[in-house]
């Protein structure tokens, strides 16, 4: 999997956030963070400061960024689900209201040829029969279009 202090990265750079409002999406949906850890997630590969986002936290600052952008989560489930690349690409696209349209837009954006079915099926869930994984490339392609269909 996707090493998710990549995409917080790239996610901060796209919403034009410092460190302190993404402490604040980190906490959007309660999760509480130290601002000292939200730093290190943001810190650059090898420096001392550094820390390992795990799919936990990377996970908290997705439903906190569904909550930023979009408001309150109605029902929030206590069961933790495992964070998969699919998952991911799910939040951000609740995150950022985009339609299927739009994928098909940022898809093209980074030149990745999708179809209709290909896509659906990176959204389905994982007990259906036409479920695909999400490779990281695709997703690491997904937010590179996201980050230029924004500007």
């Amino acid at each position: 999997m996707i090493k998710t202090n990549q995409i917080l990265k790239k996610l901060q750079t796209l919403l034009g956030a410092d460190n302190t409002q993404m402490r604040a999406i980190f906490e959007s949906n309660g999760y509480k963070i130290p601002q000292k850890r939200v730093d290190g997630y943001l810190s650059e590969l090898g420096s001392k400061e550094f820390l390992d986002c795990g799919y936990e936290a990377f996970g908290e600052f997705l439903d906190g960024l569904i909550v930023y952008k979009r408001g309150e989560i109605k029902s929030k489930s206590d069961d933790r689900v495992s964070l998969t690349n699919n998952l991911i690409l799910k939040k951000l696209r609740v995150a950022f209201d985009l339609k299927e349209s739009d994928l098909f837009e940022i898809f093209k954006i980074v030149d990745l040829d999708i179809t209709k079915g290909e896509l659906s099926s990176l959204f389905r869930r994982e007990d259906h029969k036409k479920f695909r994984y999400c490779p990281d490339s695709i997703l690491l392609l997904f937010v590179e279009g996201l980050m230029k269909h924004n500007k």
